[in-house]
């Protein structure tokens, strides 16, 4: 691609660190408008082009040119002669002999000048020894130096340097091999092993450039081949998968290209707050979220296929490069498969011509531990098939039988299940499914496609029989291990999100999808009505737990009332632990594990009270004072002043909290030498799956605000809050806090949090350092915060519920609110899903009444402008 004359003209002409700026802003400026018009790998050759001439010119202006022992050196991507426009610019400067002072400090300005042209650069000054000994040392480098090319300069020293490259075995076709792949098995580690992440990398992902890259690598080092071309002459690709991995690199490239003009910098992460501007560009339209949709949809076909043909092709050269890996001892499976070393392999390709034997394949690898990996002809072989399916395989009796046969197997939805998945053949076999296939999800806790989260969630299911993973799943093992058909909840986790992007509601769509594949496969009534239920009510218990007040008798009552019966709650129950820990790998954490499993026992036991029977709450309460009483005796407490600390306590008190919270609470107090005046307690120790905060004060307006402030600037999160009235006049606030990492806080820095705590209830006047520092993560949704306020069940308290992005200080920020119009909080309940609070307080005026119609208004107001001002 031949450089614009006027971009020729200006860098000829150019004298000045402005010259050569405004030469560079208007090449950036061609690149942009030239990027609709013509294929991209022009633009990327041009860059490299206009980078050449550019150091030319400056080799010539610090004389440079004529140093006769000196080579210029391209390497890397620039070797290769492509740069997209903003990536790093790779070069070395290849010397005889260390080079002279003299010289050393123009090659100095040289770079400085680069530099200050805000170019990024990686560069390096290397005699032939020094390179030949970092090439032994690093793979990366020794890859680098196999794309290199001069230039300017000594061509005989870069002859030289290429023939001791050649001659000199320091990297082995077999080590470097070796190295390559485990380089890329480390970099897909670093991407949690998916491709399919909403923010993905182009070029470190599963099936990004480097994948492309790692084949062409290891082409030119051992069949000494310059393209992937020439892999069809040595037998590894046919012409149309040559075709296929052409293309997917001009997508994978275009899609490179237009994310560094959105972001205006060297970005390889196609972040949330780029996709539109990137989708945009790519001609995907600008209608938000959908051309979003559709750019993304491309993206991950594209990798799926690029990680596909990379493991068939390594596989291949696996077999060519390293010593004996061609002569595995063959173990016949049946008279269709046969096993070679960790690898499956069809006898015959014919053989698919019978459909339900793709699923016989993977019904040998659940059969066989061994097998971790396809054979790369039956890889190729698949593909084929794959592509000219005329139907869905549903559609074939046979394959119905084996693919329930796989989903009944005790192994069939693990390893075989992922291979399924990797290979397109879930897809092939549900039409659904590829519907859901690279489904982005909008929104602040998911990390994965919609598909992705699938697998992950059928995974974890698949761990819960596990007898390894016990400690990891302890209540889903066990329940688990009475469930008389574990397939319906492995169909409830393929069809619970299956209609998302579809509009609607995707938990009532994907009921409807879940029992016609019941109807079609013939499962009983029953079974099909369970795995549609699952699915329509999957977040029933999610929102229960972390909404409402599971404490409550009447909260409990009503989820029981849904679930019906106790078999429903085990599955629901094992379904939405999945789920959960399936959405994003940061957002589970032992305070969720422990909500969800008091829901599900208190609901078990009210289930087997029976729903006409429900437990009433004085029973309750009188359960909970003598299991905590007990506890108290038993550590030397006279019953006498327990019962006169609980006597201030209301009804409310008692079913909010655990037996264990009422004697940490009450042993706290009594300890106390004067409970008329304020005073705090953190644990040491983890309790209900977070640290407790346990403050007890005289009833302050401005208190809560000042609590959440100090939590807040101890870098610490609120999970959970209540606040309590006594019948004398005390406040009591009870905290659930985490690390921002999600673990319980650690004890030294909870008695720095007690600290400063006990500071901040005793001197109101004290002032509270809260360092305001945003996620970059949140301004990439625009996502308004959402305030209803509505009346409460008693005529006397107004209810306000609050939903916004979790930002750093929001609670305190409510608060202020609610002190600036002297509100009283008479209680609370906080959650965080993911990156979302869903806060709810119970409030009333400054005449402890119900808020009238006007308070309402100016406090939605303030509230809204409070919280817009926070989050733009």
């Amino acid at each position: 691609m031949a450089l614009p004359n006027k971009v020729k003209k200006l860098l000829s002409q150019a004298e000045q660190l402005s010259d050569y700026r405004d030469c560079s802003s208007y090449f950036y400026k061609w690149l942009q408008n030239e990027f609709s018009k013509q294929p991209v790998s022009n633009l990327i050759n041009a860059r490299a082009e206009f980078i050449d001439r550019l150091l030319i010119k400056l080799f010539h202006d610090y004389d440079l040119a004529h140093e006769s022992d000196l080579a210029l050196i391209a390497v890397g991507g620039y070797g290769r002669g492509e740069l997209h426009p903003y990536s790093d610019i790779d070069f070395m400067l290849l010397v005889s002999e260390q080079p002279s002072d003299a010289v050393c400090e123009k090659i100095g300005q040289f770079v400085t000048m680069l530099w200050d042209l805000n170019l990024e650069i990686g560069h390096s000054v290397r005699t032939i020894e020094q390179a030949l000994e970092q090439k032994r040392e690093d793979v990366t480098f020794a890859t680098s130096l196999l794309e290199s090319r001069l230039i300017f300069g000594n061509h005989i020293e870069f002859e030289k340097l290429k023939r001791h490259l050649d001659d000199t075995p320091i990297w082995r076709s077999d080590e470097f091999f070796l190295a390559k792949v485990q380089e890329q098995n480390l970099r897909h580690k670093k991407c949690h092993g998916t491709a399919y992440n909403l923010e993905p990398n182009i070029k470190e992902n599963p099936g990004g450039l480097r994948d492309l890259q790692t084949i062409i690598w290891v082409a030119k080092k051992h069949f000494r081949a310059e393209t992937l071309q020439e892999l069809i002459n040595h037998g590894y690709l046919t012409h149309e998968e040559y075709q296929e991995l052409s293309e997917c690199l001009e997508n994978l490239w275009n899609i490179r290209f237009a994310l560094h003009i959105a972001a205006g910098r060297s970005e390889n992460r196609l972040l949330f707050d780029h996709q539109p501007h990137a989708a945009e560009i790519l001609g995907f339209g600008s209608d938000g979220k959908a051309s979003v949709e559709r750019m993304m949809k491309r993206l991950f076909r594209i990798m799926s296929r690029v990680r596909e043909l990379n493991q068939m092709l390594l596989s291949y050269f696996e077999q060519s490069i390293l010593p004996g890996a061609g002569e595995l001892p063959v173990v016949e499976l049946d008279r269709n498969f046969e096993r070679i070393g960790h690898q499956i392999r069809v006898k015959n390709p014919s053989v698919f011509f019978r459909r339900d034997q793709l699923f016989v394949l993977f019904e040998h690898i659940a059969d066989n531990p061994e097998i971790t990996h396809i054979y790369p002809s039956t890889i190729r072989t698949m593909r084929q098939v794959r592509r000219r399916l005329l139907g869905d395989l549903q559609d074939y009796a046979a394959c119905r039988e084996a693919f329930l046969r796989l989903v009944k197997h005790p192994n069939g939805m693990g390893r075989a299940f992922t291979l399924m998945h990797k290979h397109g053949m879930i897809a092939a076999y549900l039409p659904q499914w590829r519907n859901i296939f690279g489904q982005m999800q909008f929104d602040l806790f998911h990390a994965y496609t919609v598909d992705e989260h699938t697998h992950k969630l059928i995974n974890n299911i698949y761990k819960y029989f596990d007898k390894s993973k016990v400690s990891e799943f302890p209540l889903c093992s066990e329940i688990v291990t009475r469930m008389d058909k574990p397939e319906l909840l492995y169909l409830a986790g393929i069809f619970h999100d299956i209609a998302k992007g579809r509009g609607g509601d995707h938990s009532e769509l994907g009921s409807v999808d879940a029992l016609a594949f019941a109807k079609l496969h013939r499962f009983p009534a029953s079974d099909g009505k369970l795995i549609s239920w699952l699915v329509a009510n999957h977040l029933l218990m999610s929102v229960t737990a972390q909404r409402k007040d599971i404490n409550d008798p009447d909260v409990i009552k009503d989820f029981a009332s849904k679930v019906k019966t106790e078999r429903q709650l085990d599955y629901l129950y094992c379904l939405t632990l999945a789920d959960i820990r399936a959405t994003n790998d940061n957002l589970w954490n032992d305070w969720k594990n422990t909500l969800l499993r008091e829901l599900y026992l208190h609901t078990q036991r009210a289930l087997r009270l029976g729903l006409e029977n429900p437990m009433d709450q004085r029973d309750q309460i009188r359960d909970k004072k003598q299991q905590a009483k007990q506890r108290l005796l038993n550590h030397g407490c006279n019953e006498d002043q327990i019962d006169l600390i609980w006597s201030r306590f209301k009804a409310n008190y008692f079913t909010a909290f655990s037996e264990q919270q009422i004697s940490w609470h009450t042993e706290h107090l009594l300890s106390c030498e004067d409970l008329s005046q304020p005073s705090v307690m953190v644990s040491d120790t983890a309790m209900h799956g977070g640290t407790q905060v346990f403050a007890y004060s005289p009833y302050s307006g401005g208190l809560f605000a000042r609590l959440v402030s100090v939590i807040g600037s101890k870098k610490a999160q609120i999970q959970h809050a209540q606040v309590l009235t006594t019948k004398d006049g005390y406040v009591l606030f009870s905290f659930v806090i985490l690390e921002v990492n999600g673990d319980p806080i650690a004890s030294n820095r909870a008695q720095g949090i007690k600290r400063a705590l006990d500071a901040a209830i005793s001197d109101p006047k004290k002032k509270i350092r809260f360092k305001k520092n945003r996620s970059q993560r949140f301004k990439d949704f625009n996502i308004k915060p959402k305030i209803v306020l509505r009346p409460h069940a008693r005529k006397d308290r107004s209810l306000i519920e609050i939903q916004a992005v979790d930002i750093p200080g929001l609670l305190t920020k409510i608060a202020e609110v609610f002190q600036a119009h002297l509100l009283h909080i008479h209680a609370a309940r906080i959650t965080t899903v993911g990156e979302r609070a869903e806060d709810f307080f119970v409030v009333s005026n400054n005449e402890y009444q119900a808020l009238t119609d006007e308070e309402q208004a100016k406090i939605h107001q303030a509230l809204r402008k409070k919280l817009n001002a926070e989050t733009e």
